[in-house]
């Protein structure tokens, strides 16, 4: 057993802001970080793009950031939580720069700005196209330089701890739930440890792997969602899967090579099979309309002509400015034979950002007592039925702050909860065949990426639900008569997380963001967020 007073599951921008924060303010209290494979191996690494922010308010400001953002929501933004998002911003991007973050700069000394669907301003501040990877290399340095958080590598959270496991009855509607610490499956030992804390931030970032086709790295398979349903945590707005317009089309290759929304940005058109610019047939904002509408053009233009991608065309752009401003995606281009100033690209949707997930309020805090969550995991209000371009890490640094900033109030008051018992496997055994968790998976993805992709049906719902029911029961099944495993976990929490996103897009009878249903093409007049 271990006991630590601020316990941190995920080791991207939102977790390593936070614990940095934390571990500035109380430097002798204990901060444990967990991430189940390499500490740099998060959603936040492969963030392409950059970070949306407004410090240029000569000829940008909070107020177009805003309805930028609300336009792109599509009436389900919490306008309190936009404000706050776009207006501490700044703050935040200064703070990770003097922790060692290196954003791109003119000649004058500047910050170079990047433009995105959905943005009415050149506000995207970024480093080349890899501006993720940069930020999670600071974070990691400056969490280096602590000597009171403890950063463990390779440790799968198996579940939280509540009441449940002090032998109560705990459900929906029990009003005082309560998170106690974590079961952990040490990947080294293969044991279960037991860690109590105080207070509990999931930073668990996305689940894409619950599609076919996903720009998410293999890590993000939705564990802090899942573990908080199970928990009787509330969840809401699932149906909302955000789709990228254009991933790099490689048939079997996963994850998929994201190409980043600033080349369209940086003046990239999009074309069909037959090389026509088709996005003046479903919006005046062409290329650079929000990501909801382009994916679904794209779909619908892969449905007209028989194909499975269209492509991006950069070959009018300046080659010298493209290859500065995109070297990696340059660099993949070229290595599989695709010379961008001569060839276009060949691009396809793929699943990307998560809009829905754990309930939080404007201070991060979830519907269980001393567990707060931040980064994609969360469903903050911001997003609303469709994320704007480069919002994410924006939002992330600023939920981490002020989830550090509830924290700080509460921690003093906050005891360990000592009667925890120790995790019990009796009566489990070595599984004996891993084709029965590899094969579930593949049969979850064709469900979820044939049935619940970017247009929907009721048919198509209704038979992913029913599909999913005997998963769950199989999965099940063997969850509780065998060893546990990351690979059964994993498995256990896409299976929740993608009847999460049926039962939400089941229950939402419009057409609204990302969620397109084709029996209900209209939006409603009521409009809301649908919390599981």
């Amino acid at each position: 057993m271990q006991q630590v007073d601020f316990l941190v599951i995920g080791s991207g921008i939102a977790g390593l802001t936070y614990a940095l924060k934390v571990s500035q303010q109380y430097p002798d209290k204990t901060i444990t970080i967990i991430t189940k494979t390499r500490e740099d191996e998060t959603n936040t690494k492969y963030a392409q793009g950059g970070v949306a922010v407004v410090n240029d308010l000569e000829n940008d400001s909070f107020e177009k950031h805003i309805e930028d953002t609300l336009i792109s929501g599509d009436g389900l933004c919490n306008p309190h939580t936009v404000e706050i998002v776009v207006r501490e911003g700044p703050d935040r991007v200064n703070e990770i720069i003097e922790w060692g973050t290196n954003f791109d700069k003119n000649p004058d000394g500047e910050f170079s700005l990047g433009r995105e669907g959905g943005h009415s301003e050149f506000r995207v501040i970024h480093h080349k196209d890899v501006t993720g990877k940069e930020i999670e290399r600071a974070l990691l340095a400056a969490i280096h330089r602590r000597p009171n958080i403890r950063l463990v590598t390779h440790c799968f959270v198996v579940d939280l701890i509540t009441q449940h496991h002090l032998g109560y009855l705990v459900t929906k509607s029990t009003p005082d739930i309560a998170c106690y610490g974590v079961y952990v499956l040490n990947l080294e030992t293969k044991q279960i440890e037991k860690i109590l804390s105080k207070i509990t931030l999931l930073a668990t970032g996305g689940n894409g792997q619950v599609y076919r086709s996903t720009t998410n790295p293999i890590i993000a398979t939705g564990d802090g969602v899942a573990m908080v349903y199970r928990a009787k945590g509330r969840i809401e707005n699932m149906e909302f899967i955000q789709f990228h317009p254009t991933a790099l089309y490689q048939p079997g290759e996963s994850p998929s090579f994201l190409i980043t929304e600033a080349v369209r940005g940086d003046g990239g058109i999009l074309r069909n099979i037959h090389g026509e610019d088709f996005m003046h047939k479903y919006d005046a904002r062409l290329s650079l309309a929000p990501r909801d509408i382009v994916a679904r053009a794209i779909d619908s233009e892969m449905k007209i002509t028989g194909t499975e991608h269209v492509y991006l065309d950069c070959r009018h752009m300046d080659i010298d400015k493209f290859i500065h401003h995109f070297p990696n995606i340059y660099e993949k281009c070229k290595s599989i034979g695709i010379d961008v100033q001569k060839d276009m690209i060949p691009v396809s949707p793929a699943a990307h950002y998560s809009c829905g997930g754990i309930k939080t309020n404007e201070w991060g805090l979830t519907s269980i007592s001393n567990l707060y969550a931040c980064g994609e995991c969360a469903s903050t209000g911001l997003h609303g039925a469709n994320r704007l371009a480069s919002n994410s890490l924006l939002e992330a640094m600023v939920f981490a702050h002020r989830c550090f900033l509830d924290a700080t109030r509460k921690i003093d008051s906050i005891t360990f909860e000592e009667s925890v018992p120790d995790w019990d496997a009796r009566g489990t055994t070595v599984p004996r065949e891993m084709i029965l968790i590899t094969q579930s998976l593949k049969e979850l993805k064709q469900i979820m990426s044939d049935y619940v992709g970017i247009v929907r049906t009721n048919v198509r719902l209704q038979r992913a639900l029913r599909r999913l029911d005997i998963l769950h029961e199989e999965t099940e099944d063997l969850y509780e008569k065998t060893e546990v495993s990351p690979q059964l976990c994993e498995l256990r929490n896409l299976i929740t997380v993608g009847y999460l996103i049926v039962k939400g897009a089941a229950f939402r009878k419009e057409s609204r963001g990302l969620h397109y249903n084709t029996d209900y093409p209209y939006k409603c007049e009521l409009v809301q967020n649908i919390v599981l």
